[in-house]
C-alpha cells in the first residue's frame, strides 16, 4: 500500500517531526485507525485555520487531539500541537505555544528545537540541525530574505517569514514575499495579517499611496470573509 499525506503537512515537519503521526507509508501494514483519523482531521483543521474558518478549525483540532490521545503518547500529541503553532506563526498570531509547552518534557529533541525556533529563540548549531530542512537556512544567524525566497513549500515559507519577523530580521522584501505567498494560495488569515503589517509600515514611512493601495487589498479580503 502506498499512502500519501497532503503536501502542506509533509513539507512543514518532514519525517523528523511528523514521524508515525503524519508520515506516509509504503509496503507497510495499514495505518491504525487513530492515525488516519488524526491525519485527516489535522489537515482539515489546518486548511480551515488558514482560510479563517474558526468553527471548523476548532472542531477538527479537537478531533485530531482526541484521536492522538488514544495512544496515550504525549510525544505524538506534542507534534500535533506544533503543527497548529506553526500555522499561527505563519499568520502572525504570535503567542506562547502553551499546549506544546505543557507536553515539552515528553517531547523529543527535534520537537523541542522546533518549538524554540517558532518562538524566535536563537538556536545552537546542534539544534538548528534538528529543524526541518526548509527552516535550517533561515535559522542560521544573519539569514534573511534570500533564505526565505529559496523555500519552495508555501506554508514553510510563511512559517519562516513569521520567525524572521519575531527575530527582527524580516526586511520589506521578506514581508512582501510572505504577503505574495499567502495571496497566491488564497490563505485569507495569514494574508490579512501580512497585509495589515504592510499597511502599518507604509503609514509609519509616510507612504500614503502605498498604504491606501494596501488598504484596498485588505478590503477585498474582508469582503470575502477573511476577517473571521
Amino acid at each position: 500500500m502506498t499512502h500519501k499525506t497532503m503536501p502542506i503537512v509533509r513539507s512543514l515537519f518532514a519525517a523528523t517531526l511528523i514521524g508515525s503521526l503524519l508520515a506516509g507509508c509504503a509496503n507497510k501494514p495499514p495505518e491504525p485507525e487513530w492515525e488516519m483519523n488524526a491525519q485527516g482531521s489535522s489537515q482539515k483543521a489546518l486548511d480551515a485555520y488558514l482560510s479563517g474558518n474558526a468553527r471548523v478549525d476548532k472542531l477538527e483540532w479537537e478531533r485530531a487531539r482526541a484521536e492522538v490521545a488514544r495512544t496515550a503518547r504525549p510525544d505524538l500529541l506534542a507534534r500535533l500541537e506544533l503543527l497548529r503553532c506553526a500555522a499561527q506563526v505563519a499568520s502572525l498570531a504570535v503567542e506562547p505555544c502553551s499546549a506544546f509547552e505543557a507536553l515539552r518534557q515528553d517531547a523529543a529533541a527535534p520537537e523541542r528545537a522546533y518549538a524554540d525556533y517558532l518562538a524566535g529563540k536563537p538556536l545552537a548549531a546542534p539544534d538548528v540541525a534538528l529543524l526541518p530542512a526548509a527552516q535550517r537556512a533561515v535559522a542560521a544567524p544573519g539569514s534573511g530574505g534570500a533564505a526565505l525566497a529559496a523555500i519552495e513549500d508555501p506554508l514553510s515559507r510563511l512559517v519562516a517569514a513569521g520567525v524572521l519577523l519575531q527575530a527582527g530580521r524580516a526586511d520589506p522584501a521578506a514581508i512582501a514575499t510572505a504577503t505574495d505567498t499567502a495571496s497566491a494560495q488564497g490563505w485569507r488569515r495569514p494574508l490579512m495579517a501580512w497585509l495589515l503589517l504592510q499597511v502599518q509600515r507604509a503609514e509609519a514611512a509616510g507612504d500614503k499611496d502605498a498604504a491606501e493601495r494596501l488598504r484596498r487589498r485588505v478590503a477585498v479580503v474582508e469582503q470575502a470573509g477573511g476577517s473571521k
